[in-house]
């Protein structure tokens, strides 16, 4: 790790810390609340991801939707219109909506192989925009002058590195250069992130071979095929999966770094909460 102990964190002129874990654990409330209240730069991944490395692509997708307009169509090929998403830290619905969900067209589902090409677009993204993290940390202080850096990472963190490989190009960057920092869930978090996906279904990466896998057995079990498959049926069937699927991974990573509390984060209200929180995190590691 970066820092030897809490006092050593506690004493450094310039903190880098990454957060990861399960959306809707708290890794945005942190960042939030230290970017609004310290000096502190906030690098959202996925912000980073639906601007810089999938922005085209989104935006092409709703290009083709409104070609099939007649009028949207007619001001496009004049360069009437101009059409673009409006991704934000807190909406990142544009890049959701892209990536999409397999199955019946009539409920707005993709076909299976254009979906998989879409989650490989966000593979490829994911790795840059995490990757881009050290340069961002430079520009934070050399352009904006601000000490310390927040990482908040996608929560699909998980699918795109090895974390049991040594030489793991991600994880190595990372480790050298932030506080890896696990947000744990508990029994009862993983019991309400499944409810709240539930009212609200919506795409996520997966990795390639979970989501193969999770698709044929669902057509299996469902007796259903890709035309018939309900999409929100189906990414909320996978969801409940995906957690037991992550819960080891997000584990191995935290190997290289140390490890809090969902219910510790709850309990951050300030920016000197933050750091007694890292700090403690750290001697216990």
């Amino acid at each position: 790790m970066i820092y030897r102990s809490g006092s050593d964190y506690l004493k450094a002129p310039r903190k880098r810390v990454m957060l990861f874990g399960m959306s809707g654990l708290g890794k945005t409330y942190l960042s939030t609340l230290l970017r609004d209240h310290g000096d502190w730069f906030h690098y959202s991944v996925d912000y980073r991801i639906g601007t810089r490395y999938m922005g085209e692509y989104i935006a092409d997708n709703f290009k083709r939707e409104a070609m099939k307009v007649p009028l949207l169509r007619e001001l496009l090929m004049t360069d009437s219109v101009y059409i673009a998403s409006n991704i934000t830290f807190d909406n990142l619905a544009p890049l959701s909506t892209y990536l999409g969900k397999p199955g019946d067209p009539a409920k707005g589902g993709v076909p299976f192989a254009e979906y998989m090409k879409r989650q490989d677009q966000h593979r490829a993204a994911e790795v840059a925009a995490t990757l881009d993290t050290a340069r961002f940390m430079e520009r934070a202080e050399e352009i904006y002058g601000y000490p310390n850096f927040i990482c908040d990472t996608s929560g699909s963190i998980c699918e795109v590195v090895e974390a049991e490989d040594p030489a793991d190009p991600v994880m190595k960057q990372l480790s050298e250069t932030l506080l890896m920092v696990w947000i744990k869930g508990s029994d009862a978090h993983t019991a309400e992130l499944v409810r709240r996906f539930d009212r609200a279904p919506k795409p996520m990466y997966y990795q390639p071979h979970f989501l193969h896998a999770a698709w044929e057995e669902y057509r299996a079990t469902h007796s259903v095929t890709e035309e018939t498959c309900d999409p929100d049926h189906f990414v909320r069937w996978t969801y409940a999966r995906a957690l037991a699927h992550r819960q080891p991974r997000y584990a191995a990573m935290a190997r290289w770094g140390v490890t809090v509390t969902a219910e510790d984060v709850g309990k951050v209200s300030t920016t000197q909460d933050f750091d007694a929180l890292m700090a403690r995190a750290i001697d216990r590691a």
